[in-house]
C-alpha cells in the first residue's frame, strides 16, 4: 500500500505544505492552564520539541520548545521560559493520550532534563511504519511517502531561545508535531 522509500528528486516534486490550522504559542501562565486542559480531553496529540543548536564542542543546551498539535490546533510550550511544569507532565504520563512522534527518544531524555517524569502512550512513527513495509524513517520522506507532500526543514537549526520566535519558526514547529499526528492518523485509518 505504500512505498518502501522515496528518493531526493522525487521529494522535490511533491507540492509544500505546513500546517494551516491555529498555533497557539504559550509563555505564560493563563495560557499554559488553557491549553493543558483542552489538551488533557484529547486522546491522540502529534508531539515533538526544539532546542537552540550546540556549534560548541561539549555544548548542549536545554529543550526549548515543546510541541503538541492536534489536527486544527497547535500549542507551543516556551520551557525556556515556563519550564516543565505538573500540567503538561500529566500529559506526557497519561497511558490514555497518545503521543506520536519521530525520534522521540532523544526529545524524551531531554525533557526529562528539565524534571523527570514517566512517559507513558508514546508512539515513535519510526519503528511503527515499518509494519507498513515503509523503509525511509526521518519525517520529511515518511510525510512524503504516507502524505504525498513534502514539509520544510528550513528553520531546524533557528534559535528556539530567542525572545521572540518568528512565524516561519512558529510555522516549522507546528508543522513538525502535526504532521506526526496526520500520518499516524493516515495509517490507522
Amino acid at each position: 500500500m505504500y512505498r518502501e522509500s522515496i528518493s531526493k528528486d522525487e521529494l522535490a516534486e511533491l507540492p509544500l505544505q505546513q500546517f494551516e490550522g491555529e498555533i497557539f504559542l504559550i509563555d505564560n501562565d493563563a495560557d499554559y492552564y488553557a491549553a493543558v486542559d483542552y489538551l488533557s480531553k484529547e486522546t491522540v496529540l502529534g508531539f515533538d520539541t526544539e532546542t537552540k543548536p550546540s556549534f560548541k564542542k561539549g555544548q548542549v543546551n536545554q529543550v526549548a520548545l515543546l510541541q503538541l498539535a492536534t489536527r486544527d490546533k497547535a500549542f507551543l510550550f516556551r520551557l525556556n521560559q515556563l519550564g516543565l511544569e505538573n500540567g503538561i507532565k500529566s500529559i506526557l504520563q497519561n497511558p490514555n493520550i497518545k503521543k506520536i512522534g519521530a525520534a522521540i527518544r532523544d526529545d524524551i531524555k531531554t525533557l526529562q532534563r528539565l524534571s523527570h517524569f514517566k512517559p507513558a502512550g508514546f508512539i515513535e512513527l519510526q519503528e511503527h511504519v515499518k509494519s507498513f513495509g515503509i523503509q525511509d524513517f526521518g519525517l520529511k520522506k515518511m510525510t512524503a511517502i504516507i502524505l504525498g507532500f513534502r514539509i520544510s526543514k528550513s528553520q531546524r537549526l533557528s534559535n528556539w531561545e530567542a525572545p521572540d520566535l518568528t512565524e516561519a519558526q512558529q510555522n516549522y514547529a507546528a508543522t513538525d508535531a502535526w504532521v506526526s499526528y496526520l500520518i499516524y492518523q493516515s495509517l490507522n485509518n
